[in-house]
């Protein structure tokens, strides 16, 4: 059995309660049977895996490897999985290179297969994608009750992430709009359509960047290291998040009482 965390409300009143209980919550998670289960197979068994053809074709193993990089919906893109671990990323022709969701590319990297060995020989290297696979699946569980409050996890472990990068104030905000998840997070938080994925890239990271020195006072994505500004994102986040939520739910209220009334007649 798989531990479900206890969220008892959305918006920045249920992201208080995770805070407070995350430590507590996260350890009855990982210690469930199922999570262990499934932690000490890859740990037993990715010392074995030499090549991306093994590694898909282990099905249990390949769960895990793409729940540690939050492409758990991959699970049955054999081919295309195949394709991104093969190809590695040394060569800027890589497959995993072109793709704009970066997290391929993290995936590639990490596992390595174009290097002789490949990564998973390492002898740390079991414990590392499985310390990724247990913060990402507690992210999916909390999302399975509030998608918003999920989302807000992952900018948290994004955030403490960039710090260790030493990114450019342009690379970072690349990053940001080749994560999914993150960009989502940072478009509803600055207010910005998701429209404007469809617009010239480079107008793109003008648009994010000047926006974000309006809204927070820094046109870098890499000041929400800061445990302040993180939480100032966040918060604003599940505001507009929790607004745009409550609009919704009044406009298809209005639509129904709409309906109901243009009926009264006929009874």
């Amino acid at each position: 059995m798989t531990y479900q965390p206890v969220i008892p409300s959305g918006g920045n009143l249920g992201w208080s309660f995770l805070q407070r209980t995350q430590a507590d919550q996260k350890d009855a998670f990982d210690n469930s049977s199922t999570m262990m289960r499934e932690t000490q197979y890859f740990l037993d068994r990715i010392g074995d895996i030499s090549s991306a053809e093994d590694l898909v074709s282990d099905r249990r193993l390949l769960t895990v490897a793409l729940g540690a990089f939050g492409l758990d919906e991959d699970i049955n893109n054999n081919f295309f999985i195949r394709k991104v671990l093969q190809e590695g990323t040394a060569d800027d022709a890589a497959f995993a290179n072109r793709l704009s969701d970066k997290r391929y590319y993290e995936l590639s990297d990490a596992f390595a297969f174009h290097l002789t060995p490949p990564n998973t020989t390492l002898s740390d290297f079991g414990d590392s994608i499985v310390d990724a696979y247990r913060n990402r699946q507690f992210e999916v569980a909390v999302g399975e009750q509030n998608s918003d409050l999920r989302l807000a996890l992952g900018l948290q472990r994004e955030m403490e992430a960039f710090a260790e990068r030493g990114l450019s104030e342009e690379a970072a905000w690349f990053t940001v709009m080749g994560n999914p998840p993150l960009r989502r997070v940072f478009e509803k938080a600055l207010a910005l359509p998701s429209q404007l994925a469809a617009i010239d890239i480079d107008q793109q990271v003008r648009e994010f960047s000047d926006k974000s020195r309006r809204v927070f006072g820094t046109s870098d994505p890499n000041d929400f290291v800061d445990p302040e500004k993180r939480e100032d994102l966040i918060q604003k986040f599940l505001f507009r998040a929790e607004l745009e939520a409550t609009k919704a739910a009044s406009s298809r209220g209005t639509v129904a009482l709409s309906l109901l009334q243009s009926l009264a007649p006929l009874n």
